[in-house]
């Protein structure tokens, strides 16, 4: 059997507000900004950790693909609103340094840092967006 040599270049995530977007991804989480850029009255921000130069993730405003109608943009206010509408799944080998710190910072606490029956202990944030932010530690 052949495999082939993939990898995970970036995620997509919506965002409502770039500058509380970039403050939370660079300054709470410590991502770098990697582009940032501007078009139609709407950014683009890609950020990623300084460690991991192939993967980033790419904020950007939900408003953005043309195919979407209105009715559907009122949809994804309303679940971003509520945080229902995306989410992201990170890793650290401690998760309870990183929570308080990001709990200190003052970022939307959803789950303190738990056990879980599928082998990780991880905490939730949500970011400006209201995006959830999951944070894994493997046990």
């Amino acid at each position: 059997m052949n495999f082939m040599d993939i990898n995970i270049h970036a995620s997509f995530l919506p965002h409502n507000d770039p500058d509380a977007a970039v403050a939370f991804y660079r300054d709470t989480l410590g991502f770098e900004v990697r582009n940032d850029v501007g078009y139609g009255g709407m950014r683009w921000i890609t950020v990623g950790p300084a460690d991991q130069p192939g993967t980033s993730i790419v904020l950007e405003p939900p408003a953005a693909d043309p195919g979407v109608t209105d009715d559907e943009r009122r949809t994804i206010d309303e679940m971003m609103a509520k945080g229902t509408y995306a989410r992201i799944l990170l890793a650290t080998k401690d998760v309870d340094a990183t929570f308080e710190r990001l709990q200190a910072s003052g970022a939307e606490v959803v789950q303190e840092p738990t056990e879980q029956p599928y082998g990780v202990r991880d905490c939730a944030f949500r970011d400006p967006a209201g995006n959830l932010i999951r944070i894994q530690q493997p046990l």
